[in-house]
């Protein structure tokens, strides 16, 4: 795919990795077969891209890449183990090969929205509000009065940040995960 697309494109001097999510489960019905999809449909659809793109990004001295990952890796969510393991592991895949990759030009950068106003959200709000016994209604009111900034993220709030890190403007960040979560989880790692 990618050389597909590089030969009729020209070289991927940008890849921002946002796809693959994790199915919501509570722990009870959680099996191994699970926590195996959830590294598919997370992780390794992540890698399966960024690993030719980013020794092609190498061999050409630049490039950045940006995973849009979610604050579920450093945050656990009973609803959300298989998934949030995923991420940690995107999280530090993401480190690790900012650090590895540094030296030959390319940056690696992962940013991590909390509730964003999506599909996926809602779906998660399902899932809280049946472990919860409440409405879907209810599981948005008390998320959203968890994020100090009083609402939710919209998709385009992410991509601004998307933008800018991958723009010039951010050219000396690398190798960070990035929360974007409305300081509802403010942490000093």
């Amino acid at each position: 795919m990618v050389a597909q697309v590089e030969a009729r494109l020209g070289p991927i001097d940008i890849l921002v990795n946002s796809a693959g999510a994790a199915k919501r489960t509570p722990p009870d019905d959680l099996t191994p077969a699970h926590w195996r999809a959830a590294m598919d449909a997370k992780y390794f659809s992540y890698i399966n891209v960024i690993d030719p793109v980013v020794k092609r990004m190498a061999a050409r001295g630049h490039g950045v890449i940006i995973n849009i990952i979610g604050a579920g890796g450093k945050i656990a969510s009973p609803v959300h183990l298989a998934g949030g393991a995923a991420n940690a592991a995107l999280m530090l895949a993401t480190a690790g090969l900012a650090t590895a990759y540094a030296p030959r030009g390319l940056r690696v950068v992962g940013l991590n929205p909390g509730l964003t106003d999506t599909d996926r959200v809602n779906e998660g709000l399902a899932s809280d509000a049946r472990l919860a016994g409440i409405t879907i209604d209810e599981a948005r009111t008390r998320g959203i009065a968890r994020i100090p900034l009083g609402r939710m993220a919209t998709p385009e709030d992410i991509a601004n940040a998307a933008l800018f890190l991958a723009s010039d403007r951010a050219s000396y960040i690398t190798g960070v995960n990035i929360s974007m979560d409305g300081a509802s989880h403010p942490i000093v790692v």
